[in-house]
């Protein structure tokens, strides 16, 4: 899936921070995917996980398989994403993180190259203690 090659890009924040679990399901088939494209979705993704958890906290990346899909998770234990800005977390140029500290480009990146790269969907839930960002990669024959 590249996150390994992904944690190796962020190892430097990994270093000062959370906990890393790692939940792979070994078991799962391969998918036809542009995969450089996905890496720069779990970048983004895992980056957001890393400054949200904090040093204390913890990230989980999950794999499993859904039906006709395999489902992608990342998971921080952090203050979660605020109800009122929700709806605009997908959004070019929004970002929650304090100015100067990103460009509000990371998830609208990665949702277009979800759905219209790989036909995939991309979606999360929040709570404080709790968020989860998932993409799901749909099963495809080569």
């Amino acid at each position: 899936m590249g996150f390994e090659s992904t944690l190796r890009i962020l190892n430097h924040k990994l270093k000062q921070g959370p906990q890393l679990v790692r939940r792979y399901d070994r078991n799962l088939p391969h998918i036809w995917v542009p995969a450089g494209e996905l890496n720069q979705v779990w970048t983004n993704l895992i980056d957001n996980a890393i400054d949200a958890a904090g040093a204390d906290g913890a990230v989980t990346l999950r794999t499993f398989r859904d039906g006709d899909a395999l489902v992608v998770q990342v998971a921080d234990d952090g203050k979660g994403i605020p109800v009122h800005v929700q709806s605009r977390i997908f959004d070019p140029f929004f970002t929650t993180k304090d100015v100067g500290e990103g460009t509000g480009m990371g998830l609208d990146v990665a949702r277009r190259i979800v759905k219209k790269r790989c036909q995939g969907e991309i979606g999360f839930q929040s709570k404080p203690g709790d968020t989860r960002f998932w993409v799901r990669l749909p099963l495809k024959s080569p």
